[in-house]
């Protein structure tokens, strides 16, 4: 099972200022958490992401137009500052590690999500997403 641990954005991730010594300490943490998840042999990949301003959304709309809309995006509680890619044998051990991620923002509320990706499985004969079940 694959999951995707999501570190949501806020003004301080948003406004892409590169960051201080006072970080220095989280870098290490994040560092060593990953260092320990590689070990393990659950890491699959992890990066923080630049700013929406450097990003842009493509729009499908019904009609066959694509419509592409640059950033920055005025919604940071909807964005993403950054992600960890996990493969774990259950939801409990998923679990687990997201219990022991680094708090991701230094003296402020911040959250992670987690999500479960999909896998060729769900969508083969008996899976989650097969057709007709």
């Amino acid at each position: 099972m694959r999951f995707m641990i999501q570190v949501r954005a806020n003004a301080v991730s948003e406004r892409g200022d590169p960051p201080g010594p006072e970080y220095a300490k989280l870098f290490e943490e994040m560092g060593a958490f990953h260092e320990e998840m590689a070990r393990a042999g659950v890491l699959l990949d992890g990066a923080g992401l630049r700013p929406s301003r450097d990003g842009w959304r493509q729009r499908y709309n019904a009609d066959g137009r694509i419509e592409r809309i640059d950033g920055p995006f005025a919604e940071t509680k909807e964005l993403i500052a950054g992600y960890t890619l996990i493969q774990v044998r259950s939801v409990e051990e998923a679990q687990a590690w997201a219990s022991r991620f680094p708090k991701p923002f230094l003296g402020m509320d911040c959250e992670i999500e987690v999500r479960r990706l999909y896998e060729d499985a769900d969508f083969a004969p008996g899976g989650d997403m097969a057709i007709g079940t």
